[in-house]
């Protein structure tokens, strides 16, 4: 007799991403080993010249240049790390239906960077709105990444976006683990994206917060922890996974990346931007209780922190609290190396330490020159990768605006 769906053992099968300074896993692993920045800088409408994180990838891989121009900057690339997911997966819909995958996607806002170019293109007609697109709906909508992407690959399942700020490729990732155990699918495509370097809005949003990152030196500008950090790098990109059930998996007999077996989600319920330390702990512990594991069986914690003052003090405090009495734990920060991919945050920064499983490095925390006491962690790893014995689960924080936490949880595979 099959064991209920419930209890199904859902593991990573698939990674394809863009990332600054690098188009994929094998590209993105090498920059966080070696703590080469991808960040760079953009010249933004009405803001000048400001450090940002940008994407370069093979646009016209998976569709042609024409749908792009009709579609979104987000669509495309979604579409691009859909493409690569299922194709180092190595899914070709001969072993999985159409109508039976599920297609998952986080996102911190969308419809910005199209609205303000729309206007900004009718400004130079004297505001007539005969020039407004007729593309502007079907573009601004909040599944339009998702659904483009199954538009580009016959995916017939379900599709939506999941709204959760920076939290929401986590929350994408469990939603399709949860949706996979209750059998409404049997393939999931799960991830986040960010298209905010084109927003000169959300740019003018940080700064007047007093939360934009400026550096003279834009590959320095991210620099989580440090004490002379000074806010945000706000960069673009995208990741997806290819979910699977253990048992289809191995019945195929598919590369196996790790074993999503935690996750857990909640709100701070305090204020609009602030975070809340103690909720964060809160949601850490949730996933442990639902991985079965104690703060001492993960192996490497990735942190959220973006470079605010308040942020990143608030999750050391939640992280030292929550693995006091854990010497081995190590902790790391990805941001520190491609900025803040928004709605990608989550799911890129556990694709870039997915490899450890294998390599048993921890990438380093990078642009850590002068530690904020405050910011103190114990096991945080800095300017240099450390190698271990071994690397058994890894613990991926992703907290948002409006006080969304998210904790995903990924255990080396074990055929039990």
């Amino acid at each position: 007799m099959k064991p209920p769906l419930a209890n199904q053992r859902i593991v990573i099968t698939g990674v394809g991403l863009a990332a600054p300074g690098a188009a994929s896993l094998t590209e993105f692993r090498a920059n966080l080993l070696a703590g080469k920045s991808g960040v760079s800088t953009i010249d933004l409408r009405y803001m000048g010249t400001h450090p940002a994180g940008r994407c370069t990838f093979a646009e016209t891989r998976y569709r042609k240049k024409r749908e792009n121009n009709r579609g979104t900057r987000a669509g495309c690339i979604g579409v691009y790390c859909a493409g690569e997911a299922l194709q180092d997966a190595g899914i070709d819909f001969s072993e999985y239906e159409r109508a039976a995958t599920g297609v998952y996607i986080g996102l911190t806002e969308h419809g910005t960077v199209e609205t303000e170019n729309e206007v900004y293109n009718i400004g130079q007609y004297h505001n007539n709105v005969d020039y407004w697109t007729h593309h502007h709906n079907p573009r601004t909508v909040l599944n339009n990444p998702a659904g483009e992407i199954t538009m580009n690959f016959g995916i017939t399942g379900p599709h939506y976006a999941i709204g959760a700020a920076c939290a929401a490729g986590n929350a994408a990732l469990i939603q399709g683990v949860q949706m996979l155990r209750l059998g409404e699918v049997d393939l999931a495509l799960c991830g986040g994206l960010s298209e905010c370097v084109g927003s000169f809005g959300i740019f003018a949003s940080f700064r007047s917060q007093g939360a934009l990152a400026e550096h003279a030196d834009p590959t320095q500008a991210s620099r989580p922890f440090d004490r002379d950090r000074n806010g945000i790098v706000i960069s673009e990109g995208g990741c997806v996974f290819t979910l699977e059930r253990l048992d289809r998996a191995l019945a195929r007999e598919a590369k196996i990346y790790g074993e999503i077996t935690g996750y857990a989600m909640n709100s701070d319920a305090k204020d609009f931007v602030l975070p809340h330390g103690p909720r964060q702990r809160q949601c850490m512990e949730q996933a442990l209780r639902r991985a079965d594991l104690r703060p001492a069986d993960i192996t490497l914690v990735n942190t959220h922190a973006t470079g605010t003052k308040q942020g990143d003090i608030e999750e050391c405090k939640a992280v030292r609290e929550t693995f006091a009495d854990c010497p081995l734990v190590r902790i790391n920060n990805t941001k520190s190396s491609i900025g803040h991919a928004m709605g990608a945050a989550g799911v890129l920064e556990l694709a870039g330490n997915l490899p450890s499983f294998t390599d048993r490095l921890i990438h380093p925390t990078i642009n850590l020159d002068n530690l904020d006491p405050e910011c103190e962690l114990p096991g945080l790893v800095a300017g240099t990768p450390q190698q271990l014995e071994q690397v058994d689960a890894i613990l991926n924080n992703s907290f948002g605006m409006l006080g969304i936490n998210s904790v995903v949880i990924v255990e080396r595979f074990v055929a039990k």
